[in-house]
């Protein structure tokens, strides 16, 4: 029988650099190329009704039938011109991955192409087989995507694809994009109305995001060869090699030919798409890489970085590679996270983050600081998935307890605050780092240090989201903390204003409001390691929850606060979130299913199977030995090994496979996700995996069926 695992050895090692070359050596002369943003459309449409589209954008005025004309009619023209015959809306429904229909541009019974304004603002996909937690009837499958002209049109696939939300026919919420649109309203409103206190001319905010995408790469043919990869998009088994990452010598190394070519393809392709992809490195575990792009307009961001997702899985390919973005597709090395930088930008161009002795910015950060106090549990419900729960304190992420990390200079000053009372600061001149090296020049030091171990971390101008996980649509942390932000500062303005009414002076009451929410907030506050073991007893002490698992955290979309803030900022009605409950715990209940079932399969038809032929090797070489009067003893010790393991792996599936069949007759939702989650991950998964991994360090080299650690990592 053939043994797929050396086949993709012989594979895989004869594989070498594909060669690409970029249009041009400047970035400049093809950026954005495949996509029609506001620019090109400056460029194609007449000024008037260029000024329609950007007051849109800016502003959020409707598009009126002609304009949609008007921008359809050119957006065709340049399509058609670059090769694309077809079009669709371009939606990210509850799947997780985005979804498109498409249509060509030719209408047969006219004989031309054509591509009318109606048919750019709106479409009618079928709603019935996307994920919707009971918010519609069977019978009820019409639903709606509606453009969105903030997010740019762009061409991928030879396809015009078209940035939309989808709604159903009832006009609930049925993606990522609608809350997100919707959370941003929130917050440019709430912003603005606090700015009124400190700078007249402020008539909008931008929330910017930078996504830090990690991922990992193996060669195509070990993907293939491996059914837990591509089914579950993580190894359920895999002994731990002999060399991970304990040297750390892959973290900013240099990158490996295959490698380094798929990263230039890749960028290239997000170049022609206008996603500003600047940062390429080497991370911490071998086979383990990041792509960081700069910062975009929030609604951009997130649809680049869904985008870019879809551009890195295609690029592989073409390369004889696959990329992994679960959170934790390899055991005991470091899982791969999405560093959601955040921070929020007025249209004056100020970064409200900016650090500055100012009650101006001491107002933003601290109303974040208290709205992530008041709402950590709705911050880490918007992180949950079964692949963040492998990553999420693994000693290589942020742990489930959400705080807030500062740095040094920040801290101290909120705790002087504390103690007097009293709200006084100036930040001082810039300050430098002394080397003692002549020619190095003093390297000037930031305000804050970095603190890997924070879910939520101060960066300088910024703050770091560092637990969102890396498979995630990165709407909805972000539409949590947009919300999150925007309620407190709603609170905060009506506090202030209550204060003047009363007679305070405004800079008077502005300083007591935020030295009340400083202390109000302080639990929140940790500048230790979050990865030890006291800052677990000490955030209980503080009352911060530790939720490890996504079905208990996804509760907390459901407690009646979440629920009142969502209904005043009309992001959910109480049906919508309740709704995604049901879908993301059905979610999670199907993903422990499915990493059940092949466990399963690989268990009975690659491991036993492998494992007993190596058995009757040594039943033969035993018997022999014993023939000719040698002792067989070590033999016969390792088959008593081999088949305890062999025993504690199908016993383990067998007890498993039982126990599911009980926990899919469950018919609530959550319920059956919790059960999951107890009664099969918890209970069977480490136990199954421990005997299989124990197994691949016994099986002869020559009989096991699955590519080991060591062979997929070290990609060249």
């Amino acid at each position: 029988m053939t043994n797929l695992r050396f086949n993709a050895l012989e594979t895989a090692s004869a594989r070498v650099a594909k060669t690409v070359e970029a249009p041009s050596n400047k970035i400049s002369e093809y950026f954005g190329e495949d996509c029609f943003g506001l620019n090109q459309m400056k460029a194609a449409l007449a000024p008037a009704i260029y000024k329609k589209v950007e007051s849109a954008v800016k502003y959020g005025t409707k598009i009126d039938e002609a304009t949609a004309d008007a921008v359809a009619s050119a957006v065709m023209t340049w399509a058609i011109s670059k090769g694309v015959t077809h079009h669709t809306h371009w939606f990210q429904p509850l799947t997780g991955s985005s979804a498109e229909k498409h249509d060509s541009f030719y209408d047969y019974t006219k004989g031309i192409e054509t591509f009318k304004g109606s048919t750019l603002t709106q479409q009618e996909p079928d709603a019935s087989s996307f994920p919707n937690g009971g918010i519609r009837a069977t019978n009820q499958a019409r639903g709606y995507t509606g453009w969105d002209p903030s997010s740019p049109i762009f061409i991928t696939n030879k396809t015009l694809c078209i940035p939309t939300i989808f709604v159903s026919y009832t006009g609930d919420t049925l993606d990522y994009k609608t809350p997100l649109l919707k959370a941003q309203e929130a917050i440019n409103k709430a912003t603005i109305d606090v700015c009124q206190y400190f700078e007249e001319g402020v008539t909008s905010i931008s929330a910017s995001l930078g996504c830090e995408q990690e991922y990992f790469l193996v060669d195509k043919a070990f993907y293939a060869a491996r059914p837990d990869l591509y089914i579950a998009g993580r190894t359920l088994f895999g002994a731990k090699p002999p060399h991970g990452q304990q040297l750390d010598d892959h973290y900013f190394g240099s990158i490996a030919p295959r490698v380094a070519s798929f990263m230039k393809d890749f960028e290239l392709q997000c170049h022609k798409l206008g996603i500003p992809v600047t940062t390429r490195h080497n991370e911490v575990a071998p086979g383990q890489f990041e792509a960081a792009p700069l910062y975009e307009e929030i609604n951009t961001a997130v649809d680049h970085n869904l985008l870019m997702m879809d551009v890195m899985e295609q690029v592989a390919g073409e390369h004889n590679m696959a990329v992994l973005l679960h959170e934790k597709p390899f055991a005991n090395l470091n899982g791969s996270g999405k560093h959601n930088n955040w921070s929020l930008i007025t249209n004056k161009g100020r970064n409200l983050f900016q650090p500055e002795g100012s009650l101006y910015f001491l107002t933003f950060l601290v109303n974040t600081i208290k709205a992530v106090h008041e709402y950590g549990d709705l911050l880490r419900a918007s992180i949950a998935s079964a692949g963040n729960d492998h990553r999420l304190g693994a000693n290589e992420a942020p742990p489930a307890i959400m705080s807030v990390f500062l740095g040094s200079t920040l801290s101290n000053f909120l705790n002087e605050v504390t103690e007097s009372g009293k709200l006084v600061y100036a930040e001082g001149g810039d300050k430098f780092m002394e080397l003692g090296i002549d020619k190095i020049p003093g390297l000037k030091l930031d305000n804050t240090d970095r603190n890997r171990t924070s879910p939520f971390a101060f960066t300088g101008n910024k703050f770091e989201f560092r637990a969102v996980g890396s498979t995630q649509n990165t709407a909805t942390p972000m539409t949590v903390l947009n919300l999150i932000v925007a309620e407190q500062l709603s609170q905060f303005k009506a506090s202030v204003d209550a204060a003047i009414a009363g007679g305070k002076d405004k800079e008077a009451a502005i300083r007591e409001t935020l030295v009340q929410y400083i202390k109000e907030s302080e639990a929140i506050r940790f500048e230790g390691d979050g990865y030890s073991q006291e800052w677990v007893d000490e955030a209980e002490s503080r009352g911060l929850s530790n939720v490890k698992d996504t079905p208990r955290a996804l509760d907390f979309f459901i407690t009646e606060q979440a629920k009142e803030i969502f209904a005043k900022h009309n992001v959910f009605s109480e049906r919508e979130i309740e709704a995604r409950h049901d879908v993301w715990s059905e979610i999670y209940s199907t993903k422990i299913d499915i990493e059940s079932k092949t466990m399963e399969e690989i268990v009975l038809n690659k491991v036993i199977p492998a494992s007993a032929s190596y058995v009757a090797k040594l039943a033969d070489s035993a018997s022999k030995l014993k023939d000719l009067g040698l002792d067989s003893s070590a033999i016969t010790t390792t088959i008593k090994e081999v088949t305890g393991f062999m025993a504690q792996a199908k016993d383990g599936v067998a007890a498993m496979v039982t126990e599911r069949d009980r926990v899919l007759e469950i018919e609530d939702t959550n319920a059956q996700a919790v059960e999951f989650c107890d009664s099969i991950k918890a209970k069977y998964f480490d136990t199954i995996r421990e005997a299989v991994d124990r197994l691949e360090l016994f099986v002869d080299d020559s009989e096991w069926p699955l590519p080991k650690y060591s062979e997929m990592l070290f990609l060249k």
